[in-house]
């Protein structure tokens, strides 16, 4: 299971990144200069009632929400891997997901939080990462 402390040390270790500290609800996010990719999430009243109105809850432990590259990959991250992701209300027709940090391998919240910096990251900086990874763009 991964730590919020692991997340940030992944998410810091990308070129370009910076971290912000008591954005939106408080929470540690980060950027790039193209914009947010990764940042905590706590549960305000508005979700936990819109939640509760779905006969559904707010889960336990840290969440962590994470740029998607469109609203099918939102889908189907949820659809797949129902117990490591999830969405509310609040994000309904934007791309990103919600990961709980309790129900997610370490290796697939990488993955998918590389591909979210990957999204927002500088063209350069992602020619020079993915050469410098032996990845093809």
């Amino acid at each position: 299971m991964p730590t919020l402390e692991e997340v940030r040390a992944f998410c810091r270790a990308f070129p370009g990144v910076t971290e912000v500290t008591g954005g939106q609800g408080g929470g540690l996010s980060w950027r790039t200069a193209n914009g947010q990719f990764a940042w905590e999430r706590t549960a305000r009243k508005t979700d936990l009632a819109q939640l509760a109105a779905l006969g559904r809850r707010w889960p336990d432990g840290d969440v962590v929400g994470i740029r998607t590259d469109g609203l099918d990959a939102k889908a189907a991250l949820v659809q797949t891997y129902p117990e490591a992701f999830f969405d509310i209300p609040h994000f309904d027709g934007w791309p990103a997901v919600l990961a709980r940090l309790d129900g997610i391998d370490a290796g697939l919240l990488r993955e998918t939080i590389t591909e979210a910096w990957l999204l927002r990251t500088t063209a350069r900086l992602r020619r020079e990462w993915l050469a410098a990874h032996g990845l093809a763009e």
